[in-house]
């Protein structure tokens, strides 16, 4: 998780593991899965916080019932999913056929405005915003992890922080800064606001934080295949993009333009995120399939899944697999992030590759994480 891993940095633990969990992961691990066992890796886990959990059973629903007036409605139909081209990753291999349904997805990514809506609704309190809960982050350490001083339990969430050039090497520790006070609210800390941004994507949104929108909404988060279904056109293509198979550029979407993390040139006119609905819809009328900010899913990721949802002719409705696995942190279980942000670089991880996967911990919301929701 954001906050336990940032803790984590504090105490210098394996800097190898911040590599994945940081908002885009590193093509150079591409290969990395081939060689685990199956019945080593899926001995995975899939426990979620029960506090956290029971903060949303409590939420009610608005009385005004869903929404769909921001909604395409998208007919099911069968594609194939994952990707093998050459910026594909091992998590992204091999490509599968899969069957979903018709659904509701959302135009765009939640906003400011929508979730600021919610809050005044409900009175909810986003993870970011609350103390960590010490003995749930100590079940996410290494055994032997000595607990962390009070002070960095306190309410914080991540930061991007461009670099000064001239390192050989840059990690993620380096680049996220650990900030108390900041949250959807404060996006850069304390003294930011979301002021004139009410139609920007909401962010530093934990995955608990999501599905206790939609639960108030009607709604529910997308699973891992809808939301590659959609941003595929809601058809079996093979484009590389939402908008096919056109190379990427500023006019398309909200991404990192230059030297990562050190030199953004601002060519998309947005340096963090972008007004929902700014660059061109796709096909359906969706936008910011790629980029602006990472969108949760509601499954639970395995780096090995596809080989496993391959082994079957064709999958229908899959709702992802029942325990989660990332081995570049075995212990922390995480849910399946998609569609880039504005972080996103050919040269680090181009997430915005229609089967671009990423993960993070449910309890994570970090300044370039936010979601989107879909309705039977």
């Amino acid at each position: 998780m954001v906050r336990i891993a940032s803790v984590a940095i504090k105490f210098s633990l394996l800097i190898s593991w911040l590599f994945f969990l940081f908002g885009c992961g590193s093509k150079d691990n591409a290969k990395m899965g081939e060689s685990i066992q199956d019945e080593v890796v899926l001995n995975g886990q899939n426990f979620l916080v029960a506090e956290y959990m029971e903060a949303i059973e409590k939420i009610n629903p608005r009385p005004e019932g869903p929404d769909t007036s921001d909604m395409v409605r998208i007919e099911g139909g069968v594609f194939e999913m994952g990707d093998d081209a050459d910026q594909a990753r091992a998590d992204e291999m091999p490509r599968h056929l899969v069957k979903v349904k018709s659904i509701w997805i959302d135009k765009t990514e939640v906003t400011n405005a929508q979730f600021r809506e919610f809050i005044d609704a409900t009175g909810y309190k986003t993870i970011a915003e609350k103390e960590i809960d010490v003995e749930e982050m100590m079940k996410q350490l290494p055994p032997g992890t000595p607990a962390p001083d009070p002070d960095l339990l306190k309410p914080f969430s991540l930061v991007f922080k461009e670099q000064p050039a001239g390192r050989q090497m840059y990690y993620p520790s380096d680049w996220w800064q650990m900030v108390p006070g900041a949250s959807w609210q404060h996006p850069q800390g304390p003294e930011s606001n979301t002021e004139g941004k009410e139609n920007h994507p909401v962010v530093h949104i934990a995955w608990y934080d999501a599905m206790a929108y939609c639960r108030w909404a009607g709604k529910r988060l997308p699973t891992e295949a809808e939301w590659e279904y959609a941003a595929r056109g809601a058809k079996n293509s093979r484009a590389e993009y939402p908008w096919g198979n056109d190379n990427l550029s500023p006019e398309k979407a909200n991404y990192w333009q230059g030297d990562f993390p050190i030199a953004n040139q601002v060519e998309d006119q947005y340096l963090r995120t972008a007004p929902v609905g700014h660059f061109a819809a796709d096909e359906l009328g969706l936008y910011d399939m790629a980029g602006n900010v990472w969108e949760w899913t509601a499954d639970w990721y395995h780096f090995q899944h596809y080989f496993t949802q391959a082994k079957d002719a064709m999958a229908i409705n899959p709702i992802g697999p029942a325990k989660s696995f990332d081995p570049d942190e075995p212990t922390v279980p995480k849910k399946v992030t998609r569609g880039g942000s504005f972080l996103c670089n050919d040269s680090y991880c181009s997430g915005y590759r229609v089967s671009s996967r990423m993960k993070s911990s449910p309890d994570t919301g970090m300044e370039h994480t936010g979601f989107r929701c879909v309705l039977d």
